[in-house]
């Protein structure tokens, strides 16, 4: 180094030392602001009871490749082929006037901004409701999302043209089920297998239950729910190929004896997977045919009730909260982040099909929270990553001790009860049973 040199960077220092106190001083600037408080409002209700119609379809939901995998923070694989193809699986569901759809993506996620696209571009089909659902794979593509935390931590760069696969193929699929609509009977079984699944990390335990509606024409099944919760990482995070984990793969199997299955998740925040022979595809291989053998055990008798309702609920969020994600020193910098990142309102539902009477969560609920959503709104079940996302929903108590999934929870303790006062609304709206 010469001596020029030598002597001009002590003379720099101080300038070096200026710009990054400087940096952290805008960062760490209150950009959030303050978040307004205020009761949940009732979006939409409908209600119905009488002969039930049903209709279902399955679409590829071909990526733009080559495409980033998403499900994990970078590095990421890029992948140029999928193997099996993502689908999306629709029902629409109808009596009397009222017309409600249903579509499962085999996606990690669905933001709002494409829930509200896939509602806009399904308008003309005459639905009341449309219910967006994400089955998680962490091994399906990305770059649908433009929130700067969702790029970072999950599904990678957002892209254009991944927005709008995901959102044809759901349209696609709404419109053909919308198209198919026959008079079906209900069935609904339930079952449970413990040791398929596990806690990974502590809270209230999974119990491996699993709901099974069945949706029989006169010449088969048309549609079959299963709802389920087990976080699809079977395989390996680094692997360049677009895969769909066990939804996909169990979706496969049952349709193999006619109609269209929907796999649904349910409180999958704490929730992995304990079974299965193998390692990467044939253990997620393995893990299907175990959950469809429980479908199996879930034998579905006659419903007694044809109701259908659907309800959805504005719900204010409280402040984002980054201060179990980082360091104490740049809490204020997170915070802005995650505000940067989040929307200040979020949605929630209801949906009763005959006896189920289903809260949909726009996340990732652990068992506990999901316990406590049951608990104080009587419902049958939760279905989450639901009609957006917004995180993990843990308890406010694990919460405010920094156990369970609270170091995944973008916001503070108070969020679960935002979201149950949002689900009591829904459930009043959509007629949960006393």
């Amino acid at each position: 180094m010469s001596s020029r040199r030598r002597r001009l960077l002590p003379s720099l220092l101080p300038l070096v030392l200026l710009t990054i106190g400087s940096a952290y001083a805008l960062a760490s600037w209150n950009w959030c602001g303050r978040w307004t408080e205020r009761e949940p409002v009732v979006l939409g209700e409908v209600h119905a009871e009488g002969p039930l119609k049903a209709g279902a379809a399955r679409v590829p939901l071909i990526p733009p490749f080559p495409v980033v995998v998403a499900g994990y923070g970078p590095p990421r694989p890029e992948a140029s082929r999928a193997d099996p193809m993502p689908q999306a699986r629709a029902v629409v569901l109808s009596s009397g006037d009222v017309k409600v759809g249903l579509v499962s993506l085999e996606l990690l996620l669905v933001p709002d901004e494409l829930v509200a696209e896939v509602r806009e571009r399904t308008a003309g089909l005459g639905l009341q409701g449309v219910v967006v659902t994400a089955a998680h794979p962490h091994s399906s593509f990305g770059g649908y999302d433009t929130r700067m935390v969702s790029q970072l931590a999950g599904t990678g760069r957002f892209r254009k043209d991944a927005r709008e696969a995901a959102v044809v193929g759901a349209t696609e699929a709404l419109r053909q089920a919308a198209a198919r609509l026959t008079e079906v009977s209900l069935e609904v079984g339930e079952a449970r297998e413990g040791a398929l699944v596990r806690s990974r990390a502590g809270g209230e335990l999974p119990d491996g239950a699993l709901t099974r509606a069945v949706l029989r024409g006169a010449e088969g099944p048309v549609a079959e729910l299963l709802i389920f919760a087990a976080h699809p990482t079977i395989l390996p995070r680094d692997r360049a190929l677009v895969d769909t984990d066990w939804p996909g793969r169990l979706s496969q199997l049952r349709e193999e004896q006619g109609g269209v299955t929907l796999v649904l998740q349910g409180t999958v925040g704490n929730v992995s997977v304990s079974y299965g022979d193998g390692e990467g595809a044939e253990r997620a291989l393995s893990f299907a045919r175990a959950v469809s053998k429980l479908a199996e055990q879930a034998v579905p008798v006659a419903a007694g009730s044809s109701r259908l309702a659907f309800a959805r609920v504005d719900v204010a969020l409280p402040r984002p909260d980054a201060s179990r994600l980082v360091p104490s020193f740049s809490r204020a910098a997170g915070d802005n982040f995650l505000c940067a990142s989040s929307s200040r309102t979020s949605e929630m539902g209801a949906l009763v099909l005959g006896p189920l009477e289903l809260l949909l969560v726009p996340g990732e609920p652990t068992v506990g929270a999901g316990a406590e959503l049951v608990r104080r709104t009587g419902a049958t079940g939760v279905l989450g990553l639901a009609d957006g996302y917004l995180g993990y929903v843990e308890t406010a108590e694990k919460v405010e001790t920094n156990q369970g999934e609270a170091r995944h929870q973008y916001f503070g303790p108070v969020l679960l009860e935002r979201l149950g006062a949002g689900a009591d609304l829904a459930a009043r709206a959509a007629g949960f049973t006393p």
